[in-house]
């Protein structure tokens, strides 16, 4: 009896050799077939990544660009950005170099895992920063007379914050922006019709890019004046954020880049925007805003805001303590102006309109980089 009778007369490998070589090709084409879509992907996300470049590049402002130190934007570091809208490119206006209406000084803080959105009204008297001459006007002058260099450093001196970055977007970009993104959902903070729009009083309400524009513009009508729009366009800037960073699709952020590019003016070049992007994502889940309370004053014949020295003080100490800055005495033209005025009667403790002189014995016109220091 032959003991091997019972045995296969070929081995297992050999017996499932078919199967084995079977399931290798079909092991080969996945592995094939995610290849091609790793490499699909891959080139796909080169391409959006180079058309959004682009796209930020045609916004990039090179001659006011600064020295990015490595790891500045780590998601560590806290920064500070200055905010302007110009009302220029939308609503009939025509504007090519408009006054930026809105002022903003953005603080992002990671330990906190917030930003904080400071506005400066408008009328706010303010010294040009980089004037040839000694010259006081209101603080929305400032870009048209030198340019987002003059905004910046007049910023900075009037509340003693460091401020190298800014961001300035016209109101055609707000609008298309708003568009790509879906438009947002606010609940107004009063009711009012303007611009042909209606809103009203903490009813949810979504709006696309015209309505969202008429919503912040409006000043007239609201009883807390410039103040009051003010807090509409923080509102309507944090629901853009929060919606913009929910955004995860590459073609979309290359649509809405490519559409509001043309809108856009920011020393913040395009791998800064990345770093940022990627790496303060946390820092947008909370927001405090807060804006610099001012007075009514005459001068020369014109309304302006002038803020007392000690309301000065309040913000400068709590910008520069969510930067990490020790906290310094403001001392600049608008503290001294203050001190001769008060001599002179004015009463920052009186809620109505006073006359208000400027001395032009004020001739400092030092202003350090602080900012490089950090």
């Amino acid at each position: 009896m032959d003991h091997n009778e019972n045995h296969p007369h070929k081995s297992r490998v050999e017996l499932h050799a078919k199967d084995y070589h079977r399931r290798k090709r079909i092991l080969a084409w996945v592995l094939s077939i995610a290849v091609l879509l790793t490499v699909a992907v891959g080139a796909y996300s080169a391409y959006i990544y180079l058309r959004t470049k682009d796209a930020v590049d045609n916004a990039y402002d090179d001659q006011n660009s600064v020295q990015i130190k490595n790891g500045e934007f780590d998601g560590k570091k806290k920064f500070a950005v200055l905010l302007m809208g110009t009302d220029t490119g939308a609503l009939d206006r025509k504007e090519k170099i408009g006054n930026t209406d809105t002022i903003i000084i953005a603080v992002v803080n990671p330990q906190k895992k917030r930003y904080s959105l400071m506005s400066v009204p408008r009328d706010t008297m303010a010294q040009m920063i980089g004037a040839e001459k000694f010259q006081v006007k209101k603080i929305n002058a400032a870009y048209p007379v030198g340019g987002a260099a003059m905004s910046m450093a007049s910023v900075s001196k009037l509340v003693n914050v460091p401020i190298k970055y800014y961001v300035l977007v016209n109101m055609k970009g707000i609008m298309r922006l708003i568009r790509y993104i879906g438009g947002i959902n606010i609940k107004p903070t009063l009711s009012f019709e303007y611009g042909g729009y209606i809103f009203k009083k903490n009813q949810l309400t979504h709006m696309g890019g015209g309505g969202a524009l008429a919503y912040s513009r409006m000043r007239y009508d609201d009883p807390e004046g410039d103040y009051g729009r003010q807090k509409r366009q923080r509102q309507v800037i944090t629901t853009i954020i929060k919606k913009s960073v929910s955004i995860n699709t590459l073609a979309r952020l290359d649509s809405v880049l490519s559409a509001i590019s043309n809108n856009i003016k920011t020393n913040l070049p395009f791998d800064a925007l990345r770093q940022i992007a990627f790496n303060y994502r946390d820092s947008t889940k909370n927001v405090k805003n807060d804006y610099l309370h001012g007075h009514n004053a005459t001068i020369d014949g014109a309304s302006y805001q002038v803020q007392s020295t000690k309301e000065l003080q309040r913000v400068s100490d709590y910008l520069r303590t969510e930067l990490g800055l020790s906290i310094v005495p403001v001392d600049n033209n608008e503290t001294y102006q203050n001190k001769r005025n008060k001599i002179q009667g004015f009463d920052f403790k009186n809620p109505e309109n006073q006359d208000y002189h400027i001395y032009e014995d004020y001739q400092d016109q030092s202003y350090q980089e602080e900012g490089d220091n950090w």
